[in-house]
């Protein structure tokens, strides 16, 4: 593979890695996307880049979720549950909140 050319997931993770406050635009895009298309895959997708980005091993450990299992629940093909989103973005140093628009 030419070096210049890589795949996206893999510069959007290096991206969040060096800036951590990215994830919190970054993911709110992401659910945006999700509002106007109503499918979840590109915040699954979102979310799973910025718990790469945290370390996976890191976030499964602070979630209590195998490591394993934290890839399955983030697979674009999943329905993870409310609990389990909610501790994937406490580990990020995020939390999700309503707003009215």
């Amino acid at each position: 593979m030419n070096r210049s050319s890589r795949p996206h997931d893999e510069i959007v993770v290096e991206l969040l890695r060096e800036d951590p406050e990215l994830a919190d635009t970054y993911l709110a895009a992401a659910l945006d996307e999700v509002s106007l298309d109503g499918g979840h895959q590109t915040l699954l997708a979102a979310l799973r880049q910025v718990a790469e980005a945290q370390g996976m091993a890191a976030v499964a450990q602070h979630t209590g979720i195998p490591r394993e299992s934290l890839y399955r629940t983030l697979s674009p093909t999943r329905s993870p549950t409310a609990k389990t989103l909610h501790a994937v973005l406490e580990a990020a140093g995020l939390k999700l909140t309503i707003q009215r628009v």
